[in-house]
């Protein structure tokens, strides 16, 4: 997550079109805090999840779960962010943006899906 942040503001700093450099466009500096702040909400998420998990059973299935279910969604939008931001060449195998994204997508399924934590999350909610 950090590394297509960081990939995605340096190229908002050095690409130029129409004889100005992007970054310089308030739309996609808006969009490039966006993903800065769900990196942060991520790791957040991520801290806390790890601490439940010396907690009682069912403290832990929520807060893991629920952290599960919000990080999935929050990755897929960074990293579909990410691509869009650096245009076509987001998807090119040149670019570790590319292999960043499918790395995230992979993440996202691995240990259960999405839907199933959130589904989790609801259940030891009730």
């Amino acid at each position: 997550m950090r590394a297509l942040v960081a990939a995605t503001c340096e190229y908002l700093k050095t690409r130029k079109q129409f004889g100005r450099v992007i970054g310089s466009n308030q739309a996609l500096q808006h969009r490039a805090v966006d993903m800065f702040l769900l990196q942060e909400e991520i790791a957040a998420l991520t801290l806390a999840a790890q601490q439940a998990l010396a907690r009682p059973a069912v403290e832990r299935t929520r807060i893991v779960s629920g952290a599960k279910a919000y990080v999935c969604n929050a990755a897929r939008h960074v990293a579909n962010e990410a691509v869009q931001m650096h245009g076509g060449l987001g998807l090119t195998e040149e670019l570790d943006v590319s292999h960043y994204f499918r790395r995230l997508m992979v993440n996202a399924t691995l240990f259960g899906s999405r839907d199933e934590h959130f589904n989790r999350f609801l259940a030891s909610t009730a």
